[in-house]
């Protein structure tokens, strides 16, 4: 795996400082190319093509990229390297901390986000300095594809980029064989396991997220919240890692009319307008399967959907349900016999809604520890105290809190990935950039001078 470390003036030396300015320039000119309204639209289209989203949803994600490359225009990236400086124990001695480019590396990224995902870690990835192979899912390809048309047009080198179209096999050959000395993978939590074994821990990973949402006890904006509940659940027919898993009500909000708005506003999705839609990685009958399973939990019950959609020529090697909820009781949730099967994340229109009384908020929260995955949450309140017990008792990467809280829709401003794993990739901020695509070096300059009449000192 050949490749180029763009070294830039985090080296001592000064070197090849222009890669940071060129890049600068790239991102502008990238960002005004997005911001054209036929370029939009044309890979809005492009996205539907390939990712069954409606054209909202796929604009969002052209949307947030533009605005990502514009927060990195001009000096930003010089910027992200910036570096500091400690005084030694004597005269001529300083130390350097530097964020520093691992040079090859390799990314990974999904079928759900073609274009956002891929070039918000590959910009990165550039930014640092290092040289990327970049692999998206093979049946969205042809997005990151024209973005690479895009980029090269607005400057960006031939040689910076490698870009591969295989299945994974091929790709984890790849990775062996190229011993890349940092991979990004975003996806499942199964390959995601494997690779860290394969490459020996030299990941970083933004893999599968079981979130969830607790309503608190006060009770407010009924209608908005249940709009957003609707959305984090299924948007993109559930097919986003920060999709609404699990979401637990407090017991007043279960004595208002919110499971019947969320049935209504399930029921106006439809597939003309792609606001429900295929499933590309599970099939209808497993999702109709794994409804069955928790159906047979004591006490638990089907809120709406459970049945397949109608009226489609939607192959079968897909998924095609209607908006699915099923209710469990907490306490059937919290036994070890049940608790692996409700936690399991259905990559799909797809969630397990529970409730939950004052004296059981400490059940909710252990349930919160026991989950494997800490990617998006959602505690939705504007009561600081019930705020304060649930973000301090919770680890959750990307947690939105108050009333307008969410666990989709990350834009470009904010971190976005996991917390409580050493392994955990971020997206989106000088922050994640910093942390996933370089590391820290110390150079540590010592000129002297020597001190006078100094003399060679006795063996220690």
């Amino acid at each position: 795996m050949p490749y180029i470390v763009h070294i830039g003036d985090c080296c001592p030396n000064g070197m090849l400082l222009w890669i940071y300015l060129m890049f600068g320039e790239i991102s502008a000119k990238a960002a005004h190319m997005l911001s054209l309204p036929k370029v939009l639209d044309f890979f809005t289209r492009l996205i539907q093509r390939v990712s069954p989203k409606s054209y909202q949803q796929a604009f969002g994600e052209v949307y947030v990229t533009q605005k990502f490359l514009e927060n990195f225009c001009g000096d930003q990236v010089r910027f992200l390297a910036r570096s500091f400086a400690v005084p030694g124990n004597h005269l001529g001695q300083q130390s350097h901390g530097f964020r520093w480019p691992y040079g090859p590396v390799a990314i990974i990224t999904p079928f759900n986000f073609p274009l956002e995902i891929p070039v918000l870690q590959l910009m990165g990835a550039l930014y640092m300095g290092n040289k990327p192979v970049l692999k998206v899912d093979s049946k969205v390809s042809i997005v990151m594809e024209q973005m690479l048309r895009l980029l090269h047009t607005c400057g960006l080198p031939l040689e910076d980029v490698d870009f591969i179209n295989s299945d994974g096999k091929t790709m984890n050959k790849l990775l062996l064989e190229g011993n890349p000395r940092m991979t990004l993978f975003t996806g499942s939590s199964r390959v995601a396991e494997k690779l860290a074994v394969d490459l020996k821990g030299r990941v970083k990973l933004e893999d599968a997220g079981f979130d969830w949402k607790i309503l608190g006890p006060d009770v407010h904006q009924e209608d908005y919240v249940a709009w957003v509940c609707d959305q984090d659940a299924y948007a993109c027919s559930g097919q986003k890692c920060s999709a609404q898993s699990l979401l637990f009500m407090h017991e007043n909000w279960s004595k208002t009319s919110l499971l019947s708005k969320l049935k209504d506003l399930a029921e106006r999705r439809k597939l003309a307008d792609l606001t429900i839609g295929p499933v590309l990685t599970v099939t209808t009958d497993s999702m109709l399967e794994h409804v069955n399973k928790l159906l047979e939990i004591p006490g638990s019950k089907l809120l709406f959907g459970g049945s397949p959609l109608e009226n489609h020529s939607i192959p079968p090697i897909y998924g095609a349900i209607k908006p699915t909820a099923v209710y469990v009781p907490l306490e059937e949730i919290m036994k070890d016999k049940n608790f692996e099967l409700v936690t399991k994340e259905i990559f799909g229109p797809f969630q397990v809604i529970t409730d939950y009384q004052n004296s059981q908020l400490a059940v909710v929260l252990d349930a919160l520890e026991r989950m494997h995955n800490h990617l998006t949450a959602a505690v939705v309140s504007n009561d600081p105290l019930f705020l304060q017990e649930v973000i301090g008792k919770s680890v959750n990467g990307t947690t939105y809190a108050g009333l307008r809280a969410r666990t989709t829709g990350a834009p470009q401003n904010h971190w976005f990935g996991p917390a409580g794993d050493a392994r955990g990739a971020g997206i989106g901020t000088p922050e994640a950039i910093k942390l996933v695509w370089s590391c820290h070096r110390e150079i540590i300059y010592d000129f002297g001078p020597v001190p006078k009449n100094w003399e060679v000192p006795p063996s220690t």
